[in-house]
């Protein structure tokens, strides 16, 4: 019994006298904690670098194909001889003793128990946190094209080769991408300046996406709002044409874009601007609209070139008389062609005298008639017809003189007196056939002189058309297509 209790007791007392593994984790903790407030105390706490991190210090020691770079810790990290290779010249020459630098700790103790570090990770990191920040912000920045590929231009962001698809090149740049190989699309603009923004970054891929539609897109959304504070209607101004669309054509005026519409393009009539336009063309384009809280500027190009309306009429005067040839009827009327492009429109009201409820029942199509030209509207391009007026007494005296003028017209012919070179004008009438004495003759030329003046001053006469419901009928006239 005795003996037992003897054993217990012993054992008991070993147990006490060994220490747990908690114990003994907690003396551990407790000597470090004591040696780094001592550190601490003494001014000795040691930075120890982690692997990944970016860290700045400065180069102590650079020798050929490396570089000892003073980072906080016992001793110096390396910059190894490969990062040599991975640099430019000037890169590698620029970095000088005593120049503070960026470093990317590659490895904080490798097997010969160096901190292994890397300025080129260093740059690229720091160049993918710029691309980060520009994609966040969306700002536009300026570089420099550098290369190519079959998809599009290659453009550096520091260290980083970013990439512009051709579907993010400007339309005034992908109009002289040309060509059936890359080299001959996009070869010519190596070492050409490009305004760009960042639209994609995936480090993991490293993907760099820029585009330079968004960014000019930015810039002109800039330029317009400066632009629409300057411009007024009737401003004449030279711009580029930047795109085509079925309705008009977007022309960029000093960075900002205004529509030509596809009435405005041209006089002649047109289906789509490619008919008279091309992508990069310069035009002088005539400002016709500003619109400010819309933020639209509306362009002309017509309105700067010569109407040849105006000259295709410049021999017909309202109040004379024309043939024209019926072309189609309408409801509202009938359209007489009098030339190879010109044509003028009978209103139903100016058909006959009697009601008329359609023009098929006074004349047909392919009928050549003679017709009074009672109206013309030079700014609509309209020319107003009558049948009816034809013989009206109102125009007698017009129809006389105008008759009058055109047989002296015709019964005179230049002639050239002998041996002076003057060239002459006398009526085609023998002395033999009228016996007339000086003072006749000179009463005749003033009377032929008279009439010519009075011919050419003649006024516009009133073409007593009907008033009201006749007017909203010829406008109703421009809105319907013929039968």
């Amino acid at each position: 019994m005795d003996q037992r209790d003897a054993q217990n007791g012993q054992e008991a007392l070993a147990e006490d006298s060994q220490p747990t593994e908690e114990h003994r984790r907690e003396n551990q903790t407790d000597i470090q904690s004591s040696m780094q407030d001592l550190l601490e105390e003494e001014g000795l706490g040691l930075d120890f670098p982690k692997q990944g991190e970016i860290r700045t210090g400065v180069i102590a020691e650079k020798k050929e194909n490396e570089i000892l770079v003073s980072i906080g810790t016992k001793s110096e990290g390396v910059i190894p001889a490969r990062e040599r290779d991975m640099m430019d010249h000037e890169t590698w020459d620029a970095l000088e003793i005593g120049q503070e630098i960026l470093v990317f700790v590659v490895n904080p103790e490798d097997p010969n128990g160096n901190v292994l570090l890397s300025f080129v990770r260093a740059m690229e990191e720091r160049d993918w946190l710029q691309a980060e920040s520009l994609l966040a912000s969306g700002d536009t920045f300026e570089a420099r094209i550098v290369g190519f590929n079959k998809g599009g231009l290659i453009v550096p962001l520091g260290q980083l080769r970013g990439f512009v698809p051709a579907s993010q090149v400007s339309a005034l740049r992908r109009v002289d991408a040309s060509g059936s190989t890359p080299e001959q699309r996009w070869g010519s603009m190596v070492g050409e300046p490009i305004l760009i923004t960042v639209i994609e970054v995936d480090r993991e891929r490293r993907r760099l996406i820029m585009s330079e539609r968004s960014a000019l897109q930015e810039t002109r959304e800039t330029l317009k709002e400066r632009l629409l504070d300057e411009l007024s209607e009737g401003d004449v101004r030279v711009g580029r044409v930047t795109s085509l669309a079925d309705f008009g054509a977007f022309v960029n005026i000093d960075g900002a874009d205004g529509l030509v519409h596809l009435s405005e393009i041209s006089w002649e009539r047109i289906q789509h601007p490619r008919e008279a336009l091309r992508v990069g063309q310069e035009v002088k384009v005539k400002v016709i609209g500003v619109d400010r809280e819309r933020k639209r500027i509306g362009l002309s190009i017509r309105q700067l070139l010569d109407d040849p309306w105006t000259k295709k009429v410049e021999h017909i005067k309202e109040g004379q008389l024309v043939e024209g040839t019926v072309t189609h009827l309408t409801k509202f009327g009938a359209f007489a062609r009098l030339g190879e492009d010109l044509e003028g429109l009978i209103h139903i009201s100016e058909l006959s005298e009697q009601r008329v409820s359609h023009p098929k029942e006074v004349i047909h199509e392919g009928e050549v008639l003679t017709l009074r030209v009672i109206k013309i509207e030079p700014e609509r391009h309209r020319i107003g017809l009558s049948l009816k007026k034809v013989d009206s007494p109102k125009y007698a005296d017009l129809d006389w003189k105008t008759t009058l003028a055109e047989v002296v017209e015709e019964t005179h012919e230049e002639v050239e007196e002998p041996g002076t070179g003057v060239r002459m004008v006398q009526a085609g009438i023998d002395d033999e056939d009228v016996d007339i004495e000086p003072e006749a003759e000179e009463d005749r030329t003033v009377t032929e002189k008279e009439i010519s003046i009075e011919t050419e001053n003649e006024d516009s006469l009133d073409s007593d058309e009907p008033e009201g419901d006749v007017e909203a009928q010829e406008s109703e006239a421009e809105d319907q297509p013929p039968e």
